[in-house]
């Protein structure tokens, strides 16, 4: 399928997808060469977009041709027609229509929380698309609390009065990303803001109804406690942990853990249990970051190089 060159060097394409809730397309950045069969695959958190990877990209494209798709109702990309399939299921096998297309039997993979999941779920496979894993800032357990904390503002407020509104409106939800620069800050929110024509606002660059199966799933009130906002005004009870543990223990192929130290949906005991189990993974933790490590830092980039850099027999 022919490509575009965006404005920051990588060139977009589609791939067409389908599923329950019908045909859609996924968008996504490429960068490098494009017919280089080492391939990394780059894919984003709930609520962010491909534009999250361009400093890693960059920092790759000489060696690697690196992608990085906007999943199902972000960016880019289609919104899916029935909400309810917003979920890892639609979003592994639109990535596995991906990797067709890009015309390859493995990948390297970069999945950063939900990108993880995904990533997590194709590696478990018994023919598994994925060479070399970094699961950043996500792992076999998904504490309730964490998730309650997600869904009370996921697709909560869709549009914003202005950008100044919505860039302190951010800044806050995205705290655990941890120290950045004004310019970094810039990248981060300009890149999940689009303009809503002629009114002056702006609003989240998401489908807001992601959050309906979210929220369904994990959303709890401010105490955790049962809510009342279900669609048929039932009371939801509080959500347990989500246990991904036969998943992760079903993958074989190289991993490498990376963890915010201060995250809460990543805590420091799964990490250490994780480490054990599955592949037996390496681990980097970065100070002073909570979930999650945005992978902008020269720290964080060079972890991530080095580790998915080594021959495929290590």
């Amino acid at each position: 399928m022919g490509s575009t060159l965006l404005p920051n060097e990588a060139r977009q394409a589609f791939v067409h997808c389908s599923g329950p809730a019908g045909e859609h397309r996924m968008a996504y950045q490429e960068w490098g060469e494009p017919e280089n069969p080492e391939v990394v695959v780059c894919v984003h958190g709930l609520t962010r977009v491909s534009d999250d990877f361009s400093e890693l990209a960059r920092a790759l494209r000489d060696r690697y041709r690196v992608v990085c798709p906007d999943v199902a109702g972000r960016g880019r990309s289609d919104w899916l027609k029935n909400p309810a399939f917003y979920g890892v299921a639609q979003y592994a096998a639109d990535m596995a229509a991906l990797i067709v297309q890009l015309k390859v039997e493995r990948v390297r993979w970069v999945g950063t929380s939900m990108g993880g999941l995904i990533g997590m779920s194709l590696a478990a496979l018994q023919d598994a698309p994925i060479s070399r894993l970094v699961l950043n800032d996500v792992g076999a357990v998904l504490p309730a609390q964490a998730l309650a904390r997600i869904a009370r503002y996921v697709g909560r407020k869709p549009e914003f009065e202005s950008r100044r509104e919505a860039d302190l409106e951010l800044r806050a939800i995205f705290s655990g990303f941890g120290p950045h620069s004004e310019a970094q800050w810039r990248q981060l929110i300009d890149t999940v803001l689009v303009e809503v024509p002629g009114t002056g606002k702006v609003r989240v660059h998401y489908d807001p109804a992601i959050a309906e199966p979210f929220r369904l799933a994990y959303g709890s009130d401010e105490n955790n406690e049962a809510t009342n906002d279900s669609a048929d005004g039932s009371a939801k009870h509080p959500t347990a942990d989500v246990d991904l543990w036969p998943i992760y223990d079903a993958i074989r192929c190289p991993t490498l853990l990376l963890r915010g130290a201060l995250s809460d949906l990543f805590t420091s005991q799964v990490l250490d249990e994780m480490r054990t189990r599955g592949p037996r993974p390496e681990v980097a933790e970065f100070a002073g970051v909570g979930h999650a490590p945005t992978l902008m830092h020269a720290d964080q980039i060079a972890v991530v190089d080095e580790f998915l850099s080594r021959p495929s027999w290590h």
